[in-house]
């Protein structure tokens, strides 16, 4: 992994990068958001998914085929998430805005809610990116320390090892417990201060509820019956919690990445260079990652550009590494997926070690 470290640098080091990528965009006449590629691959994993509820619901295959699908399931799931509902969240999907918001309420298809994910990864995550009480993203205490200005508590010695518990179980907690924390309380987070629905995301919140139970729990329950509905049902929601949680502290909570204490302490630095600081890329050399992942492998360039299509990442990831070089500024990024999960594992183990 390279190094962290920062140097003084001059306040144009964003607008010297940003006018080489406008002038990628320019020069090669393309738009900075999806194209067929990306309508492609997403009608393909949109597809999948359906076709493998089907088989599991009304054609109920033997326990050793139904198995292997559930768990497909479950990270096909995930993977419409990266790809569909991420572009379309930050109207990255088209150039078309209706398309982008069809896209992004591919969220309300898995259980969640657009409008509140919008607000709580937009804004809190990717305006206040690893700082503490202000990120939704990293905040888990107290069941995790993810960083050395939080509680440490005696069990969170063992925070690498239940993690995966608690990843496996983030999905539901999401869908039955998060969304109508944040209905009920009347705001996203803490820090956004109160919300005003409007009569359609009203409407939108409680149809979405009631069709997830209805698609996910009550037909296949009728069909198959309750005890290999709710097996298959844990497998499916549990591969999806642990994916999706993967994939994302990936990003942020590993070693060599920055936390911040307060937004005080994150303002004193260029608004570029903290997200540099706080972020991580990996395994960007893989075409299959990329694809799969929806480019958050290339987590620093969609930080740095999130209105700006992740088909175009590894292009745009040349330009930042090159101003980064030339700016003397660290450039996190791990070369497998493989190594950067087990630097997820020892930051928390070494978080957690010194508890007593």
């Amino acid at each position: 992994m390279q190094d962290n470290s920062t140097q003084p640098v001059t306040i144009s080091f964003f607008d010297a990068l940003r006018k080489k990528v406008d002038m990628h965009f320019s020069v090669a006449d393309i738009h900075t958001a999806g194209n067929s590629k990306l309508y492609i691959k997403s009608i393909i994993q949109v597809l999948a998914s359906a076709a493998m509820y089907t088989i599991l619901v009304f054609f109920t295959p033997a326990v050793w085929i139904s198995i292997p699908i559930c768990i497909l399931l479950g990270f096909n799931l995930a993977v419409i998430g990266f790809n569909v509902m991420h572009e379309g969240g930050h109207q990255s999907f088209s150039k078309h805005q209706w398309i982008n918001n069809v896209s992004a309420h591919f969220l309300n298809v898995l259980g969640g809610n657009a409008y509140f994910w919008r607000v709580k990864h937009n804004i809190n995550h990717h305006t206040h990116t690893n700082v503490d009480g202000m990120d939704s993203d990293i905040d888990v205490k107290p069941f995790m320390r993810l960083h050395e200005g939080q509680p440490l508590r005696a069990y969170h010695r063992f925070q690498h090892i239940y993690c995966v518990a608690l990843y496996g179980i983030s999905y539901l907690a999401w869908v039955f417990y998060e969304d109508f924390l944040k209905y009920f309380r009347g705001s996203v987070s803490l820090i956004t201060g109160p919300m005003k629905l409007t009569a359609w995301q009203h409407l939108s919140f409680w149809t979405t509820k009631i069709l997830f139970v209805v698609v996910y729990m009550v037909v296949p329950i009728v069909v198959v019956g309750w005890l290999p509905w709710l097996v298959g049902f844990l497998i499916v929601t549990t591969v999806t919690g642990v994916v999706i949680s993967i994939v994302f502290q990936l990003a942020h909570v590993v070693e060599g990445t920055k936390f911040f204490s307060s937004k005080a302490e994150m303002v004193k630095q260029d608004w570029a260079i903290d997200q540099l600081r706080s972020t991580s890329n990996f395994g960007t050399h893989s075409k299959l990652l990329h694809w799969m992942l929806g480019g958050l492998n290339f987590q620093i360039e969609h930080h740095l550009f999130p209105r700006i299509s992740h088909i175009h990442y590894p292009a745009i990831g040349l330009y930042v590494r090159e101003t980064c070089n030339e700016y003397g500024i660290g450039y996190n990024e791990y070369k497998s997926m493989l190594s950067a999960i087990v630097s997820h594992i020892a930051h928390l183990r070494r978080l957690g070690s010194t508890a007593s």
